[in-house]
Parts: C-alpha cells; sequence; structure tokens
C-alpha cells in the first residue's frame, strides 16, 4: 500500500501554557516516529499531500478547509461552551468567533473528538454523527516518566520542597473554569499539606475572572505557590516532585495533564463531572465540593492502601493511552479518510460521464 502524505497546520507555538499545543505536538510527533513506513508528514508547508488534518482554528485552517483538494480532518478541541470561564469578550465577538470554528467544522470532511461526549455536542450543531470519530488524546511514554527516588527528591527541591513535603499541584491555564479559585479554598483547609499551580494567563487580561484570580495569585495562602508557566521540557519534573494532581475543573474536554501525571505514575482528583466517565477508566478519585476534596486529599495524605490504589489507577491510565494502542487507531483513521474521498471522487466521475 502506498504511502500517504498528511499535511498538518497548525499554530500556536508562541503562547506557552495550551494544552491543545501539547496535544497537538504529541499526536504529530506519534505519526512521525511510529508511522512513517504508512505517512509522511508536512507541517504548515505548501506541497503536495493527501491529507489535511487541521489542528488549530486559524484563518489559514479556515482557508484550506474551504479549498482544498484533499480530504480535510479537524481536531475539535473545544465547543462554544467550553470557551465559557476561558475567555472574556463581547457577547457579539464570542458570537461572531462561535460561528467562525463552527463553520470550519462544517466544512470539513471528517471530526476528531478527543472526547466521546462531544459527539452528541456536535450533532446539535447540524453535523452528521457518521462524520465525528473518536480518537483519545495521549502522551509520550518518552517524555513523560517515572522517576527514581533520587531523581524525585531533586526535583522537589527544585521547585522549592523538602523530600517528605506531601505536594498536591493543578496544572492548566489560570482560568475560572480551571477551578483555580476552589483549589486555593481547598488548600486553606490542609495547612499541613503543600499546594501548587503550574500555569498561567495565556490568553492575558481577556483571561475570564483576571481581576480576582490576579488577587489570589498576588497574596495566596502560606502553603500554596503559583509557579507560572513551566516549560514543557520541565513539566516531567514537575508531576514527578507532585503526590498528587489535582483538577477541580468545572469544564475540560480531556485534559492533557491528567494524561501526563499518569504517565509519571502520580496519582489524580478531579471534579466528579460526566465527561470525564467514559475516558477516564473506573475507579478514580472524584469530588463534588470543596469538602469533599479536602477529605479525600487528606486521606490520601493519611492512609498509604488508599494512596497506592490511586497510584494504581493512574498506572492503568498509562498503559490504556499510551502510543502503541492509539498509533493503530490513526493508522486506520487517515487510510479510510483516504479511501472514502477516493471513492466520492470516483462518484462523481462518473455521474459527470453520464450526463
Amino acid at each position: 500500500m502506498d504511502k500517504l502524505t498528511v499535511k498538518m497546520s497548525y499554530s500556536g507555538e508562541k503562547i506557552k501554557g495550551q494544552g491543545v499545543l501539547s496535544a497537538t505536538l504529541e499526536q504529530v510527533g506519534l505519526i512521525k516516529d511510529l508511522c512513517g513506513d504508512e505517512f509522511d508528514v508536512l507541517i504548515n508547508k505548501r506541497g503536495k499531500h493527501d491529507i489535511l488534518h487541521i489542528h488549530t482554528v486559524n484563518p489559514r485552517s479556515f482557508i484550506g478547509a474551504k479549498y482544498s483538494k484533499a480530504p480535510v480532518v479537524t481536531h475539535v478541541h473545544f465547543l462554544p461552551e467550553t470557551l465559557e470561564g476561558s475567555i472574556k469578550l463581547p457577547k457579539l465577538f464570542m458570537k461572531v468567533f462561535s460561528n467562525y470554528f463552527l463553520k470550519l467544522y462544517r466544512n470539513s470532511e471528517h471530526l476528531v473528538v478527543v472526547n466521546p461526549s462531544f459527539i452528541p455536542e456536535l450533532v446539535k450543531y447540524n453535523i452528521p454523527e457518521e462524520h465525528i470519530t473518536y480518537i483519545p488524546n495521549f502522551v509520550s511514554e518518552l517524555d513523560f516518566y517515572k522517576y527514581d527516588e533520587t531523581q524525585t527528591e531533586a526535583a522537589k527541591a527544585k521547585f522549592g520542597y523538602q523530600k517528605d513535603d506531601f505536594l498536591v499541584i493543578g496544572v492548566g491555564q489560570v482560568q475560572m473554569r480551571k477551578g483555580v479559585l476552589d483549589f486555593v479554598k481547598v488548600a486553606e483547609s490542609l495547612p499541613h499539606i503543600q499546594f501548587a499551580w503550574a500555569g498561567g494567563f495565556s490568553f492575558g487580561k481577556i483571561t475570564d475572572g483576571y481581576k480576582d484570580l490576579t488577587k489570589v495569585m498576588e497574596n495566596p495562602p502560606a502553603n500554596v505557590k503559583f509557579l507560572g508557566i513551566i516549560d514543557r521540557e520541565d513539566m516531567t519534573a514537575i508531576y514527578n516532585a507532585a503526590d498528587l494532581l489535582f483538577m477541580p475543573s468545572y469544564n475540560e474536554l480531556f485534559p492533557m495533564a491528567i494524561l501526563e501525571a499518569c504517565s509519571c505514575e502520580t496519582p489524580i482528583l478531579v471534579r466528579d463531572l460526566e465527561l470525564f466517565k467514559p475516558v477516564l477508566l473506573d475507579n478514580y478519585l472524584t469530588g463534588l465540593t470543596n469538602d469533599d476534596f479536602s477529605k479525600t486529599i487528606n486521606k490520601l495524605y493519611e492512609d498509604k492502601v488508599f494512596y497506592q490504589q490511586a497510584v494504581d489507577h493512574a498506572l492503568s491510565i498509562k498503559q490504556y493511552y499510551s502510543r502503541v494502542n492509539i498509533k493503530d487507531l490513526w493508522i486506520e483513521f487517515y487510510r479510510k479518510l483516504y479511501q472514502t474521498h477516493q471513492e466520492k471522487l470516483a462518484l462523481k466521475k462518473q455521474k459527470k460521464k453520464k450526463k
């Protein structure tokens, strides 16, 4: 079978701390590193290609989707409702932006979602279900891995913590929907435990809740640190320095931070959201209120058996969402997309001949 050329279109490298960019780089790396016998990859360059894969909703992608002769697949990283709590723009601008990227989705031959719960939401926007495929995010075990004891101690020291400190981290952009204020309130109820948030204002002052969040960041409780945006190459260290990843988000897709932490065998605690149920396997730790979160974190701190169970769950996610497992899904998807497109072209030619 002939190799296909996949053109990857994305932007955002200049804006640090975005999960979308992390997911994009992982997917592009997977196709380049593990699928070289099947596909050649063209990144943000002109050139003959068999498939156009759009990762970000910039104007170049919009034009590419509209005029591409090759089949177009667009990665769905957000919907209009997921923008709420992320950025604060006038209602008119939000409406225009939402209509813009929904039009891009409709101009695509196929969509890939990172969470199956988004399929019915897209259908509500008049996108046929048969044009949507679920392929989960993943991370490279070469980039995110478990440290040994000496490396872990060094990682804790790097971020200003002692060997025996129990460290709870939050990861992501500082936004209202991420539950940053709840993260801080939970920390206040557990003064014997250390908390740190890795992330910042990737979108500056248009971030929803910017003023309130800035006040908290400038005057946090004694056991809370805001580390700012950490370079991707340093994230493995923070996950290994941490004893728990705590994600009290109110709205998510499938956070890369969860996969990255689990790949480092760091347990996770998340808000009890419906969208997590189809992707986080069974028996993961959740809560609905700050009191729930505080009790669970304290139990992890005190109960070694309970803590090990949480580690085991992280290991199960690490194994399930490995690059090797996801690789086959992408090979099958690209091949099917290309074949379907060719069949459509052949059918059109036949109809023209009959006329």
